[in-house]
């Protein structure tokens, strides 16, 4: 596997060596110090061109970067279902290669360079100036937003009402449609209770990350726990409990998150929807009535 050395090397050496590519940037999580280093990060590099046209004309010039295992050309996948995409604006190429590196390679004109527009940013080559005045990288784009007392009404309202829709699946035994509303829907309302309380606790200051795969890092680690076992297989029964996770976790920081926002946290409608999912979850299934 080449070594990151290696593979700047290699990308600032293609650029120097093509007259078409007049400079070259970086953004990703190779531009962000707050994420962890590691094998699996892909380099996300954006070359700037004078046209974009011969390079997606002619995809033989990527080969310079090595042997590939495969790749997605997610332009070209879009343009083939009816989705409204230009080439000439912007095109890319996901390429695993065989050594174990990624590379996630995009070419876009110098006349729509979106570099400006991205904080997330790293400037390896600029051949002629074009990318000046561009802030040190920073991820505050992407930070864990202050919610408006009206946003966290309606995410609360959302998390417990959906939860409606799970007892239904799980009471006729569509597995698969509970844990779609569970996923879906109910799951990232959760997140975003969880991250808004760590934003609180960090003065917004931090990103959870996609997936909230670095939230684990702010909360406790038996709340981390107890938020990874909202995640079960498909038994009902496993499911149930992880439904009640779910409604413990949020029952337990909504309101935190309530009295910080100063706003209220909906407690009634929280403990009816408990009551609901306790009854539904008891109901033999040759049931004709839910009260």
């Amino acid at each position: 596997m080449r070594t990151e050395q290696e593979m700047y090397d290699l990308i600032i050496g293609t650029a120097k060596a093509d007259e078409r590519i007049r400079a070259v940037y970086m953004n990703g999580s190779r531009t962000n110090p707050n994420v962890p280093k590691d094998i699996f990060q892909d380099y996300d590099v954006v070359y700037v061109v004078t046209a974009n046209e011969p390079f997606y004309k002619d995809k033989s010039w990527i080969d310079i970067f090595g042997e590939r295992l495969y790749m997605q050309c997610p332009d070209e996948l879009d343009k083939s279902v009816g989705r409204d995409v230009d080439f000439d604006k912007n095109y890319g190429w996901l390429i695993q290669l065989a050594d174990g590196n990624r590379i996630d390679l995009h070419v876009e004109p110098t006349w729509n360079c979106g570099v400006k527009n991205d904080k997330l940013c790293k400037i390896l080559l600029d051949k002629d100036g074009i990318l000046t005045d561009i802030p040190e990288s920073t991820d505050e784009d992407y930070r864990i937003k202050k919610p408006t007392a009206a946003e966290f009404y309606s995410v609360c309202n959302n998390f417990w009402w959906c939860m409606n829709n799970v007892a239904k699946g799980l009471w006729r035994g569509e597995v698969s449609y509970a844990l779609g509303m569970i996923n879906e829907c109910v799951r990232s309302d959760l997140v975003k209770i969880l991250s808004w309380k760590i934003g609180f606790d960090t003065d917004f200051t931090v990103s959870v990350g996609k997936s909230a795969k670095y939230m684990y890092k702010w909360l406790e680690p038996s709340v981390w726990q107890r938020f990874l076992a909202t995640y079960s297989g498909p038994d009902i029964s496993d499911i149930w409990k992880s439904v009640f996770v779910m409604c413990g976790l949020a029952d337990e920081f909504a309101p935190e998150v309530a009295e910080k926002l100063h706003t209220e946290y909906d407690s009634d409608m929280a403990k009816n929807s408990r009551l609901w999912l306790e009854r539904v979850r008891s109901l033999p299934k040759n049931a004709e009535e839910i009260f």
